[in-house]
């Protein structure tokens, strides 16, 4: 199960930090994406980061804005927004793809096994 948190409202420029809990299994078995959706548009990725957080990849519109990081030990993803635009207003969903090797990682929504409920971000011009 993932619970994401951390949404709201924020100005342009300035900062979210959204989590995702897991909880029911083993957390540094999955690698751990983020996704968002748009009022009226497809799914989209966000980021992405591995089994041992090494590797990370990241869409190129949030590129130098967000970061992605987890803690094994706390079973929690999370997503550093900084530099927040209009466009990035959506609602944000956490997911988990068990992985078959530690340094994997994956745009791709379909190889995602499990997905949280979403977090609501809206930023204001």
């Amino acid at each position: 199960q993932l619970q994401a948190s951390g949404g709201g409202l924020v100005q342009a420029g300035g900062s979210l930090r959204l989590s995702c809990a897991a909880s029911g299994g083993t957390f540094s078995r999955y690698a751990m994406g983020w996704f968002r959706q748009a009022p009226g548009k497809e799914r989209e990725f966000v980021a992405a980061i591995a089994r041992v957080g090494v590797s990370t990849r990241y869409a190129d519109s949030v590129k130098g804005r967000f970061t992605i990081s987890r803690d094994n030990a706390k079973n929690t993803v999370y997503l550093q927004m900084n530099g927040l635009k209009p466009e990035d207003t959506a609602v944000y969903f956490c997911a988990a793809d068990e992985a078959s090797t530690s340094l994997y990682t994956t745009q791709s929504s379909g190889r995602y096994d499990y997905w949280g409920q979403g977090t609501e971000v809206t930023v204001s011009s």
